[in-house]
């Protein structure tokens, strides 16, 4: 069997990573296209993990729209399926670069795995154009590796055959385990060092994380107002890795650039964030990755979205909606800084380490 493994930004990367890694240990066929949705972000976790792709498509442009990302995408993975001629593609979540691939696959009469099939929101809008984008890859698929028994019954409501159904907890977690087994073994870089240099251990750190487009303009702006007013406490510091896109720089920089408890940084690199991760009293975020990640961690993550896609770590407690009202999130915050409550008896329910494995034991 040849396997393709098709992606594009630093959140695949990040959760295929250890389904390569699964594929070299089982010495099976595949090869890796990256479209390079996201450049730098991508190529520091391809670096950490020791994956080199044999497909770089390099198609990141400034400021191009989902349209002509799309277009792109479209038309050059199409000439990888045609030369490489492969038995499957595997796209894993809900990015343009996973749908666009999976059309691509399906237009040639490849089938298509799915990773980290049948999340939803119901709503078109929320998480945009991500919720589209998934539905739309579950109907041309034909293996849907589905993270959790909830998400497993999202695809039977769908009417997606049981039997092309197989539930493996998140490949996340698989790579979460990796990273943070080697930061414990003494794993250090420049950038972990440079952070280790300025947090205050006699302070309480709040990790936060935004790039939703639903969020853009004035939910940004209310989480921003949040977070000045939470940094007026004499006992919190605020590390604040700020997404490349425009739209969020210059509203954060604006707004947050001169206070003297919150570091605007930039992006860090994979090991850089688990490490924050480990440290971090709190974590604010409109991430589905940390959603994901942040159990096994045992974090609270405010969630800066009214929906989330992961209701199973809201279930388990670990994962709070406040959508980007600051009230809501300024309350949450004071709450969890002064009330901390560490899930110690509570288990990730993304996962336990092994999606990978269950993955690539189906497909031989």
């Amino acid at each position: 069997m040849k396997i393709l493994l098709c992606f594009g930004t630093r959140p695949e990367a990040i959760k295929m990573a250890p389904v390569i890694l699964e594929l070299k240990k089982q010495n099976l066929g595949f090869k890796v296209c990256v479209t390079a949705q996201h450049r730098e972000m991508l190529d520091q976790v391809l670096n950490f993990f020791g994956i080199e792709p044999d497909y770089d498509l390099n198609l990141m442009q400034p400021d191009q729209n989902l349209n002509s990302l799309s277009a792109l995408i479209l038309k050059n993975i199409d000439k990888v399926i045609e030369q490489y001629e492969p038995d499957i593609l595997l796209v894993q979540g809900d990015t343009t670069t996973a749908l666009m691939a999976s059309l691509a696959a399906y237009n040639r009469g490849v089938k298509i795995g799915h990773i980290e099939a049948g999340l939803r929101t119901g709503n078109l809008q929320s998480p945009f154009p991500e919720e589209g984008n998934r539905q739309l890859i579950s109907r041309i698929a034909n293996y849907h590796f589905a993270p959790t028994l909830s998400v497993r019954n999202n695809l039977l409501r769908e009417s997606i055959p049981e039997d092309k159904i197989l539930v493996t907890g998140n490949t996340v977690v698989d790579a979460l385990k990796i990273g943070k087994s080697r930061l414990e073994e003494g794993f250090r870089n420049e950038e972990i060092n440079n952070l280790h240099a300025f947090i205050r251990k006699n302070k309480k750190l709040i990790l936060v994380t935004g790039h939703r487009r639903e969020n853009f303009g004035k939910g940004l702006e209310e989480v921003c107002q949040a977070l000045l007013k939470i940094e007026r406490r004499e006992n919190v510091q605020i590390i604040f890795p700020v997404h490349l896109n425009p739209r969020v720089m210059k509203p954060v920089h604006k707004l947050l650039g001169s206070r003297r408890n919150i570091h605007l940084v930039a992006p860090v690199n994979y090991p850089a964030f688990i490490w924050l991760m480990m440290w971090a009293d709190l974590i604010i975020s409109d991430s589905g990755g940390i959603q994901e990640e942040a159990p096994s961690l045992k974090k609270t993550v405010l969630v800066t979205r009214d929906t989330t896609e992961r209701p199973e770590g809201v279930e388990a407690g670990f994962s709070i909606l406040c959508g980007t009202n600051q009230h809501k999130i300024i309350k949450e915050a004071y709450h969890h800084l002064d009330f901390p409550s560490l899930y110690v008896d509570r288990t990730n329910p993304f996962g336990d380490g092994f999606a990978s494995k269950r993955i690539i034991n189906f497909l031989g």
